[in-house]
């Protein structure tokens, strides 16, 4: 089998075959319902109503979808320009260490100073966690996969030792970590007694702001056309590394974003628990979105729907939640394969 690309990929393929992708999830998650002795109707049914069904579970699924947009357009960015940035992990941990560090009393401003300072040390620190990696693949050819990889476990072990030493929180009672970030370092709730907060307003920013550089500056040219081909960027006169070191700033700058976000907005402080697969999950939002930026919002908040919406249905119908990882990965794994179909032939030897 060999795959030939499409010279001219049909809009009617790029629309059926995606869709036929979300038609296979539905049916392989049938399938597993039904398994576990339920209806698939009833059990698709009380995720929707678990994920959307009253202002509390729709402010939930955007307060959990919050994170997953930083983290997928991280994502987008570096795979646009072939960058396989698989650390979103750790620059999102990057993000949350600078937050605490910041925002615990180092620097005494009000709330309109203090915020924009911490943001814009946060998109440095996760721009600086990937120029490493980044360096490492245009200088040396190491493979970005392996680096960005073992960077989360590294970060992590490191954020340990850190909320075991000098994070650690004087009244925490023993538990590992950091005290709470000030008053004028959190972001306000966008609706009083709820979760969400304005980090979901500064993520549609961001992705408005990412399709902007992406369609319509040079710089978003030219890293779609190192992504399409490094060879004949490098040839028609395009400073490739350049454009690498620049997207890499990009990426992890919004991951440590989502760092941010979730201690500034949500939790107050750093925790090891702060992200529960959030980088990772990243890649399959990107993904979906078939790494279009605002495709990435609408995603983020697919994929959420269907993890609050599984907590629901899970204590409701007494399906195991874990149905809701079984369909993103499997909506990940179909959305690539309706991608690659579409815009390649298989040619069968």
């Amino acid at each position: 089998m060999r795959l030939e690309p499409k010279p001219h990929p049909s809009t009617i393929a790029l629309i059926l075959y995606p869709l036929g992708a979300v038609a296979a999830t539905r049916a392989i998650a049938s399938l597993l319902v039904m398994a576990a002795g339920a209806s698939p109707l009833s059990v698709f049914g009380l995720v929707l109503k678990g994920a959307a069904g009253s202002q509390f579970a729709l402010l939930e699924t955007l307060t959990r979808a919050t994170p997953l947009i930083f983290t997928g357009l991280a994502v987008a960015v570096a795979f646009r320009a072939r960058l396989w940035n698989i650390g979103a992990e750790a620059q999102l941990y990057v993000g949350g260490i600078v937050t605490v560090v910041l925002g615990t009393g180092l620097l005494p401003l009000p709330a309109p100073i203090l915020i924009p300072v911490i943001v814009l040390a946060t998109i440095l620190a996760g721009g600086l966690v990937l120029l490493g990696p980044a360096i490492l693949k245009t200088r040396f050819g190491v493979d970005e996969v392996v680096t960005t990889l073992l960077l989360n476990f590294v970060v992590l072990l490191f954020v340990s030792m850190l909320l075991e030493g000098v994070l650690k929180d004087p009244m925490g009672l023993g538990w590992p970590q950091s005290q709470m970030v000030t008053a004028d370092a959190r972001l306000p709730r966008i609706v009083e007694g709820r979760r969400l907060h304005y980090g979901f307003v500064i993520a549609l920013v961001a992705a408005f702001a990412i399709w902007f550089v992406m369609k319509k500056t040079a710089l978003g040219y030219e890293m779609r056309v190192v992504g399409a081909n490094t060879e004949a960027a490098r040839f028609a006169g395009i400073p490739v590394n350049a454009v690498l070191m620049k997207t890499a700033l990009i990426s992890g700058g919004l991951a440590a974003l989502g760092g941010f976000s979730e201690v500034a907005g949500l939790k107050g402080n750093l925790t090891l628990d702060l992200s529960s697969g959030f980088g990772y999950t990243g890649i399959v939002v990107a993904m979906l979105a078939m790494l279009n930026p605002l495709g990435v919002v609408a995603a983020a908040i697919f994929v959420a729907g269907i993890f609050v919406g599984a907590d629901a249905m899970s204590r409701a119908a007494g399906v195991p939640s874990y149905i809701a990882e079984v369909m993103v990965a499997t909506a990940l794994l179909t959305m690539v394969t309706a991608i690659m179909l579409s815009r390649y032939k298989v040619r069968w030897r």
